[in-house]
């Protein structure tokens, strides 16, 4: 975010938090919580997730449009536990996959990466 949006990426928090508000851009993770060993998405204990509350974000946040996940598994954990219970209005939300920004998706690198996700300025 901080090469995309032309920051500081070590600013500190309010200072980040209000540049993306500012170029209407949320965060938020799909996964409230969940179990693994690592830092790896492959080792997560499906048993274990627990979603966050969508349906309350989006009635908060009426505008939202576009959602972009950061990589596969939030999207496939969205769509299998979130997008079932969601409104019509918010599941006709347009829905994109991004490459994981994870060191671990070593396939692309970090210039392509940031080139794919320069289509959430594009929005």
């Amino acid at each position: 975010m901080g090469r995309l949006f032309e920051f500081d990426h070590t600013a500190i928090y309010e200072e980040r938090t209000r540049i993306l508000k500012n170029n209407k851009i949320a965060l938020w993770d799909v996964l409230q919580a969940c179990e693994r060993q690592g830092s790896l998405d492959s080792a997560i204990i499906d048993s274990s997730i627990e979603e966050n509350d969508f349906v309350s974000f989006y009635n908060s946040h009426l505008n939202i449009r576009r959602v972009f996940f950061n990589g596969a598994k939030a999207e496939k954990e969205y769509r299998k536990r979130v997008l079932p219970g969601l409104s019509t209005e918010a599941k006709g939300i347009e829905y994109s996959r991004l490459p994981s920004t994870s060191p671990a998706m070593a396939r692309l690198s970090f210039d392509e990466k940031l080139l794919e996700w320069s289509n959430i300025k594009k929005s």
